[in-house]
């Protein structure tokens, strides 16, 4: 049986190849995405930036937490292109989501928060391909003033 840091790592993979199938993140340039499908829950997208090995991203909801006024729910993903992995930075879950997704258990170790992130993110993205959210219904947000440029590289 595998260690627990091992089962890690595997769901980072894992997480990868679910978020590059879903969105190709590593084909869009640096800027904002919406994906639109008939839910009417709008999926927010953000290229945060590229580097050499390792892509920054946000990814969440077009809803706003009524205590917070933040966009829930919410991650903060960092995907490495070499180890072709992706690591949950920060998540931030509201209710309805993990009434979809289903709650996961509390953590009381680094280890187990990790496992708990990844897991979180792993559950997100096959829900959203569940939905219907692809790089095909990806179209870039537009700032008022800006010009539309081509979205992916």
């Amino acid at each position: 049986m595998p260690s627990r840091f091992s089962w890690l790592m595997g769901l980072h993979g894992e997480n990868y190849l679910r978020l590059a199938r879903l969105f190709a993140p590593q084909r869009l340039i640096v800027g904002s995405y919406r994906s639109s499908v008939d839910d009417h829950l709008d999926v927010l997208l953000e290229v945060v930036e590229h580097h050499p090995y390792t892509i920054d991203l946000v990814l969440t909801y077009a809803l706003h937490d009524a205590d917070t006024g933040g966009l829930v729910p919410s991650a903060n993903i960092r995907m490495y292109r070499d180890a072709r992995m992706a690591e949950v930075l920060h998540y931030h879950a509201d209710r309805r989501l993990e009434n979809a997704i289903g709650p996961l258990p509390p953590a009381h170790t680094i280890l187990e928060r990790r496992v708990r992130k990844s897991t979180f993110l792993n559950r997100w993205l096959e829900y959203l391909a569940e939905q219907g959210h692809s790089i095909g219904t990806l179209e870039p947000v537009v700032s008022p003033g800006t010009e539309s440029q081509e979205a992916f590289a």
